[in-house]
């Protein structure tokens, strides 16, 4: 047995088996998986949270791509109704210059025609004192005395009355 004691291989095999049988005795090994199952357990949440996070980012950037779309959609459409307005508003404001030039018009022809009935009316008028006047004086030429007098009044009132 001397040879086997003074064997340090031997010393060695035992200290081995020493030492793993302190490390059971002691739990280490269990305590080491349990460390080692509890951060696996750990990385697994971690990786179960990141792809319930990735998934939620998703869903996020989905909706914002359709508020966007729907944005842009809103936007198109509020230009369109602005542009149908502007046109609409162009298109009164020719119908109402349109208008106003229409009336401007035929109120200075109405103004004109005035002016033409008046002037007419004026000439009119300016003739006939001017023919009752040579009658006057062509007539009192002509007929002399008391009857004359009388005749040429008389007629030139009648004339008066029916020319005016």
């Amino acid at each position: 047995m001397q040879g086997l004691l003074g064997n340090a291989e031997f010393w060695v095999a035992v200290a081995f088996f020493i030492f793993w049988g302190l490390m059971f005795y002691l739990g280490v090994p269990g305590k080491v998986l349990n460390q080692l199952d509890s951060r696996g357990k750990r990385i697994a949440d971690e990786l179960t949270e990141a792809k319930r996070l990735r998934q939620e980012a998703e869903k996020l950037l989905r909706e914002f791509e359709t508020k966007r779309a729907a944005a842009e959609r809103e936007a198109a459409d509020i230009v369109s109704a602005a542009k149908d307005e502007a046109e609409r508003l162009a298109s009164e404001a020719q119908e109402k210059m349109a208008d106003f030039v229409k009336r401007r018009t035929a109120s200075a022809e109405a103004k004109i025609a005035q002016a033409e009935a008046q002037a007419s009316a004026e000439v009119r008028a300016a003739a006939i004192d001017a023919a009752i006047k040579a009658s006057e004086r062509v007539l009192r030429q002509e007929i002399t005395g008391s009857t004359a007098s009388s005749l040429v009044t008389q007629g030139l009132s009648d004339v008066r009355t029916k020319l005016q």
